[in-house]
């Protein structure tokens, strides 16, 4: 088996470029390809397969973290797109979701204050579902739509809700 390291992450696994990803199917393809270059098949060969063995697992391994996680598919999409989300540079958001992300570190902050761990869980259900529509809209943007400066501020606002969701992660391991 030889990795073609020109392909896209989509096109290592074939699967189409599309952020709607059968999960199952990447996770059945990443399985195979590991098979096949795993260092430890390459182990009785001469050092150059072995060092090629490891990039080729490395280059899987990679590929497979990319896709597998929504926020990182999206961006990579974006980037096969020419398309750069600026997620340092560009701090620009609507003023109504600045405000929605001030009141959730506010009820963030008084469950944690409060101890309230129901609280908490029901934040954190809120900000799954805040995520899941948020992920759909993004899907149609890049998958239907073509709007990829849409999809670049999704990407932004999914980095948002990404960080409210470690916040409310790390407030619920310290109170439980």
């Amino acid at each position: 088996m030889s990795i073609d390291f020109s392909k896209t992450h989509f096109q290592l696994f074939d699967l189409p470029q599309s952020y709607a990803l059968d999960v199952d199917q990447l996770e059945r393809a990443y399985r195979r390809i590991q098979s096949e270059v795993h260092p430890d098949r390459f182990a009785h060969l001469g050092d150059a397969e072995k060092r090629l063995s490891l990039q080729w697992a490395t280059q899987a391994n990679a590929a497979y973290q990319t896709l597998k996680k929504p926020l990182a598919r999206a961006r990579y999409l974006l980037l096969l797109n020419g398309v750069d989300t600026q997620e340092e540079t560009n701090t620009a958001m609507p003023a109504d979701f600045l405000m929605a992300q001030m009141e959730w570190r506010e009820a963030i902050a008084d469950a944690r204050h409060g101890k309230d761990v129901d609280a908490l869980e029901q934040l954190s259900g809120r900000l799954r579902d805040e995520t899941h529509t948020l992920q759909a809209t993004l899907g149609k943007q890049l998958d239907q739509d073509g709007d990829f400066a849409g999809a670049a501020l999704g990407v932004r606002k999914l980095k948002f809700l990404e960080k409210l969701d470690e916040e409310i992660g790390d407030a619920l391991e310290i109170l439980l």
